[in-house]
């Protein structure tokens, strides 16, 4: 375990020379709150390794050492994700081997599944749910990780292999940039949606004001107790106290969760007054969607595409949304501002009549 700014560095300089990286990473959304990185492993020729970001190191050695260089992944999305928000690094280029087997048709694309297709590797997987967070990393948690990188590279040049093969190492190519642009933005909260939780359409203006009081105190109390929000309490368990109290119009004889500590309770109640003492004006409604109804023409494009698409796709061998989903066609016939824009070059291609 690399847990030292000299060790990190004396990697780094070996991983500039490497012909090719492998990358994955570990986080503790289970178990803390909000989530954070908490191990990075990273394969080389003939050497693999863990770097603990959670030890009083400076990273940004790794990230130079990594600038302009393709990395190996595979399902890279989370990956990304939270190597950006977390440390704002964005790889140049990547080759997601998930991507690939998905590409090339393969019905089970998981880690697993496709080092046993392709390399005819097994790993035992038993530490998915592990607390990333501990430290010292038991032998299995180890071991875990080190197997999420070792073959990154030999499944990577299998499944190349297959892409050109086929003619479809551009179709990789372009959903690899595509999920490098996606993940690697800074993401844009809705506050006036991101509480609007499961039950939230079954209440009236007045239980959606106590929702939202009771989302924000969840929201600070996790933050404060390092744990995630629905350890604290569950959606359906927020949406239930906010119906009740509306119908009450009182937080006097709320039936609340028995497992809730006096310090919670009292700030659930808290909430729940502050909700109930939102002026009507100001309560918040429900977002009503509306929802053109489309011409006959528009629907029998919709169809029409459909057509195209599996046919395209029973040829090719893959999975049909991986064209187009029911949604893009929709937005398609519509002809939406932006849609054609949202496909890939290789998915407009395969569209065309």
């Amino acid at each position: 375990m690399i847990s030292s700014t000299e060790e990190l560095k004396d990697f780094a300089d070996r991983l500039r020379e490497a012909p090719w990286v492998g990358l994955d990473t570990e986080a503790d959304s289970l178990h803390a709150y909000p989530e954070k990185l908490c191990l990075l492993q990273l394969a080389i020729p003939g050497e693999a390794v863990l770097i603990d970001p959670l030890a009083d190191l400076h990273l940004e050695p790794l990230w130079e050492a990594l600038d302009d260089r393709e990395v190996i992944f595979h399902a890279a999305d989370y990956d990304l994700r939270l190597l950006f928000q977390g440390h704002h690094f964005r790889p140049a280029s990547i080759f997601d081997t998930m991507w690939a087997a998905r590409l090339l048709g393969e019905p089970k694309f998981g880690l697993n599944d496709c080092l046993t297709q392709f390399l005819g590797v097994t790993l035992e997987k038993g530490a998915q749910k592990a607390n990333w967070g501990r430290r010292p990393l038991t032998e299995r948690m180890v071991e875990y990780a080190l197997n999420d990188v070792l073959y990154l590279n030999e499944l990577s040049e299998a499944l190349r292999a297959r892409l050109v093969e086929k003619g479809r190492q551009d179709w990789h190519s372009q959903t690899c940039a595509r999920l490098i642009h996606d993940c690697a933005r800074a993401e844009q909260l809705d506050l006036d949606g991101v509480w609007r939780i499961k039950g939230h359409d079954k209440l009236d203006p007045l239980g959606l004001a106590v929702l939202r009081e009771l989302w924000h105190w969840r929201e600070k109390d996790a933050i404060r107790c390092n744990k995630p929000p629905f350890f604290i309490l569950r959606h359906e368990s927020l949406s239930e106290v906010a119906a009740d109290a509306a119908e009450r119009k009182s937080s006097k004889g709320l039936k609340l969760p028995p497992y809730l500590t006096p310090r919670r309770r009292h700030g659930v109640l808290e909430a729940v007054e502050r909700g109930l003492a939102v002026p009507v004006s100001e309560r918040p409604e429900h977002i009503r969607v509306r929802v053109r109804r489309m011409a006959k023409k528009e629907l029998d494009r919709v169809e029409e595409l459909r057509v195209i698409r599996d046919r395209r796709a029973a040829e090719l061998g893959i999975d049909p949304t991986l064209i187009a989903s029911k949604a893009t066609m929709y937005a398609l016939a519509r002809n939406d501002p932006g849609i054609q824009e949202e496909q890939l070059p290789w998915q407009r291609e395969l569209l065309k009549p």
